[in-house]
């Protein structure tokens, strides 16, 4: 959900990289409703694995609570966002996160654009 807000909310102004540490086979159907209620459709998205490659060339690292199994390196800028786990839950549970999931979105965009 973060990336995909990301790709709609900063368009080409951040360039957005999504992977996890122990993805699932396939994006939760209750994310991608959910999503689809505030316009956007995250439907053809699919899990990838997070890679050392990715990691290094990104500037900013959002973790999601992977703890260890979330490689380090110096001189990039990581934060993990303590989220409820939307996996296994319904819409009506998945909105909450979604929401939090968007402040922190426009947060970080804020953060980056201004810096720029």
């Amino acid at each position: 959900m973060a990336a995909a807000f990301l790709h709609n909310l900063a368009g080409d102004r951040i360039e957005v990289l999504s992977a996890g540490s122990a993805p699932a086979d396939h994006i939760n159907p209750a994310a991608v409703e959910a999503m689809l209620e505030v316009g956007i459709d995250m439907s053809a998205a699919s899990p990838k694995i997070l890679t050392e490659d990715a990691v290094r060339a990104s500037d900013v690292v959002i973790t999601m609570g992977c703890g260890d199994a979330c490689t380090i390196y110096p001189g990039k800028r990581y934060e993990d966002w303590k989220l409820d786990d939307p996996a296994g839950k319904g819409v009506e549970s998945v909105r909450p996160i979604r929401d939090d999931i968007r402040t922190r979105v426009e947060a970080l965009i804020s953060e980056l654009t201004d810096q720029s």
